[in-house]
């Protein structure tokens, strides 16, 4: 075997032993049923539905969602998934999600429609805190979304590109009032319609 030959083989093989490392996917959602997203009880609007391979969730009278209802785990953990702005002119993914003993949102497309960030830390929310921001969301178009979330940081990202870094170490992290119905894992939207699909999660190795 010449030296190149064996150089190529030996990465193959390292490349194997990686992703055979790599924690596998757990999937959230079968695409067929709601399996166990459950309506959540925020009052008003039609339940969401299932329909062409995605979770839609219809406009509420202000909020309407699912939340999960089975096991997740609380910290060292990634979360992604594909959401998009169907109609409306608000947030359409106000992902809850576990943060050790407390839970937080990642919001994207809230007030008016192009603001992100999380809420809530030390009781700011997404509009007022070092982690809001804002992005361009195109009615009708996919987004992934990616939350990764340790005991020392929580990292978000769309479409590969990361919009939230945060440290959490000594901050208060929570949830909006009215979101609490949301907790552990839910998705919401705010006077919008919005749908999600190819849910799903992975842990990840403790730091």
């Amino acid at each position: 075997m010449t030296m190149r030959l064996l150089m190529a083989w030996v990465t193959l093989v390292t490349m194997a032993a990686a992703r055979a490392a790599e924690p596998e996917w757990t999937m959230l959602f079968d695409g067929r049923s709601l399996g166990h997203w459950q309506p959540t009880n925020f009052g008003g609007g039609e339940p969401p539905v299932v329909t062409d391979g995605a979770i839609r969730i219809p406009p509420g009278a202000d909020l309407n969602g699912v939340t999960w209802a089975g096991a997740f785990p609380r910290q060292d953990y990634e979360l992604s998934l594909q959401a998009r702005r169907v109609d409306g002119s608000d947030f359409f993914c106000g992902l809850t999600f576990p943060v050790g003993d407390s839970c937080c949102s990642l919001i994207l497309g809230g007030w008016g429609g192009s603001l992100t960030g999380l809420s809530c830390i030390d009781g700011r929310d997404a509009s007022d805190n070092e982690t809001t921001d804002s992005m361009v969301f195109e009615d009708g178009r996919w987004y992934d979304v990616r939350v990764c979330v340790s005991a020392e940081r929580i990292e978000c990202f769309v479409d590969g590109e990361p919009i939230v870094e945060q440290d959490i170490r000594g901050r208060r992290i929570s949830v909006r009032a009215e979101v609490m119905p949301s907790r552990p894992l839910g998705i919401a939207t705010y006077a919008t319609t919005g749908e999600a699909r190819a849910l799903r999660w992975r842990a990840l190795e403790a730091p």
